[in-house]
C-alpha cells in the first residue's frame, strides 16, 4: 500500500477509493493568475503602496508592504473574507506567488501578521486617508491608459448589519437592525470612485460630501460631459449647486409633494376607455422652485397607470439635463445598476464583513474589500471573452478563481497544473492575452 496508502482516509461506498492528505503543494485558486497579471500591467498595488507610509520597526520585517497589500487584497478576491484565514493561506502555493517577494520562496504573511497590517499600519491616519483614495487612484491608472469618452457618478447608500458591538455601529430604523451606513460612489463602469464606512443611524445622504468632492476634484480637467444620478435620499439643494457650478448634468429623484403634483394634475385623472394589459405611461416637464431653492430649476414627471391599480405611480426628477421627458426618465433609471453592484460588492467580495471593534479598523476593511472589488471589475471589462462578459464578479470567482491546481517545481522555473476540466484552456489563454494586448497598446503610463 505505501507510506500514502497508510495514513489514508477510505469511503465507504467504494473500498478501491482513498483519500490523502499530502497536497502541501495543491491550491484550490489557481484563477488568481490573471488578477496579478492585470495587477502588474497597471501597477495598481505597486503604486498603492507608494502612497502608504511604513510605521513598522524592528529588524524582523518580512514582508513589504506592498506583499502585505496583495495578500490581503487577493484574499478577498478569493472569498476569504477574514483575517484567520491568513495562516491557511500563508502555505498555499498560488497565494505565495501571486503576492511574490519572499512570499514564493517561503510563504506569505501569517494571521497576526496580516492583522497588524491591517488594524494597526493602515489604520494609523495618513495610512487610513491615502487607503480611501487608492480606489479613485487605480481608476486614474486605468482611465490614463484607456480614457474615457463621458463620465457618470451614481450615489447610493447600504448596510452593513453589525453583530459584536461595534464601534460607531447603531440601530437604523429603516433597515431594522443595527448597523454601519456606508455611502459609495460608483462610476459607469461599476468601479467604485469611493467608499465610507459611517455610523449606523446617520440618514442616507449624510457627509456626502467628503465622498463626492474629492471625486470631482480628481475630475476637474476632465475633458468629457460629466453627469451624476442619485434618489431622492440625495435631493439637496446644496448638492444641486455644487454640480451646476462644477458644469455636471444630474437627474436626481425629487420626494412627491402637493406642488409637484398640481402641475401634473391632468395627468391623475384615469385615462378613458378600457384599460390595456400593458402599463399606460405619461410625461410631462415643468419649472418648480421649492421654498429651500436659490433658483426655479427643471423638474420631470412619470405617470404610470397599471392594471387593477386605482391609483397611478408617479415619479419626479429634478435635473438641469435637456431634451424629452422620457429620456431624462429613462437616464435616471438606469441608475438601478447602482444597486446591482452593491449586491455584488456584497456577495462576490463580502464588504458587509465589517466586524472590527475599531471605527478605524472597519473603515479601512471596507476599503479593502472596495479594492479587491474594483480589481475584480477590471479584469471583467478589460479582458473577458465575449462569450462570457455576462459573468458576475460571484460567477468569476465560482469559475475561474476557484480552479485547482498542482504546483510542480523544477529547477530554473515553477509550473502550476490546473483543472482543465474546470476552465478550458483556450478561455484562460484569452483572458491572458486580452491583458497583453491591453498593456502593448497602452503602455503604463507614469505613476499617479
Amino acid at each position: 500500500m505505501g507510506e500514502a496508502g497508510k495514513d489514508a482516509l477510505r469511503v465507504g461506498f467504494d473500498r478501491t477509493i482513498m483519500l490523502a492528505f499530502h497536497g502541501a503543494r495543491v491550491s484550490s485558486d489557481a484563477g488568481l493568475f490573471p488578477y496579478r497579471d492585470l495587477d502588474e500591467a497597471a501597477g495598481l498595488t505597486t503604486s498603492g503602496t507608494s502612497q502608504l507610509f511604513d510605521i513598522r520597526t524592528g529588524g524582523n520585517i518580512q514582508h513589504s508592504m506592498t506583499a502585505l497589500l496583495r495578500q490581503s487584497i487577493y484574499s478577498r478576491l478569493a472569498g476569504y473574507e477574514d483575517v484567520n484565514d491568513a495562516e491557511r493561506l500563508s502555505v498555499d502555493p498560488v497565494m505565495r506567488h501571486v503576492v511574490g517577494g519572499c512570499a514564493a520562496g517561503r510563504r506569505a504573511a501569517s494571521t497576526s501578521q496580516v492583522s497588524r497590517f491591517e488594524t494597526d499600519v493602515l489604520v494609523h491616519s495618513d495610512n487610513l486617508a491615502a487607503l480611501m483614495n487608492m480606489p479613485g487612484q487605480w481608476v486614474d491608472l486605468l482611465r490614463q491608459r484607456r480614457p474615457i469618452r463621458k463620465l457618470i457618478l451614481d450615489m447610493d447608500s447600504s448596510v452593513s448589519e453589525t453583530y459584536g458591538g461595534q464601534e460607531g455601529a447603531a440601530y437604523n430604523g429603516h433597515f431594522v437592525c443595527e448597523c454601519y451606513h456606508p455611502l459609495f460612489l460608483f462610476n459607469q463602469d461599476g468601479d467604485v470612485e469611493y467608499a465610507k464606512v459611517r455610523p449606523g443611524n446617520v440618514a442616507s445622504a449624510d457627509d456626502w460630501r467628503s465622498v463626492l468632492e474629492p471625486v470631482i476634484d480628481r475630475y476637474r480637467d476632465l475633458d468629457a460631459p460629466r453627469f451624476f444620478r442619485a434618489d431622492a435620499a440625495f435631493a439637496i439643494p446644496d448638492l444641486y449647486g455644487l454640480l451646476e457650478a462644477e458644469g455636471y448634468r444630474y437627474a436626481i429623484r425629487l420626494k412627491a409633494n402637493a406642488v409637484l403634483e398640481r402641475h401634473i394634475a391632468h395627468l391623475l385623472t384615469r385615462p378613458v376607455g378600457r384599460p390595456p394589459n400593458k402599463p399606460q405611461r405619461f410625461y410631462h416637464s415643468f419649472v418648480y422652485q421649492a421654498q429651500s431653492w436659490d433658483r426655479p430649476r427643471r423638474v420631470v414627471a412619470k405617470v404610470e397607470w397599471h392594471q387593477g391599480e386605482l391609483f397611478p405611480r408617479v415619479g419626479f426628477i429634478v435635473t438641469n439635463l435637456g431634451g424629452g421627458s422620457k429620456p431624462v426618465v429613462d437616464f435616471y433609471n438606469r441608475r438601478g445598476t447602482a444597486e446591482q453592484w452593491i449586491k455584488e460588492g456584497k456577495h462576490a467580495v463580502r464588504w458587509t464583513r465589517l466586524s472590527c471593534h475599531s471605527f478605524d479598523a472597519n473603515q479601512v476593511r471596507l476599503q479593502l474589500h472596495v479594492l479587491a472589488y474594483n480589481l475584480g471589475n477590471f479584469l471583467r471589462r478589460l479582458a473577458l471573452p465575449a462569450s462570457v462578459k455576462h459573468w458576475t464578479l460571484t460567477t468569476l470567482r465560482e469559475k475561474l478563481i476557484k480552479i485547482g491546481a498542482k504546483m510542480v517545481r523544477h529547477a530554473r522555473y515553477v509550473t502550476f497544473q490546473l483543472a482543465e476540466v474546470a476552465i478550458p484552456r483556450g478561455l484562460y489563454r484569452a483572458i491572458l492575452r486580452r491583458i497583453r494586448q491591453f498593456v502593448a497598446i497602452c503602455p503604463r503610463a507614469a505613476p499617479i
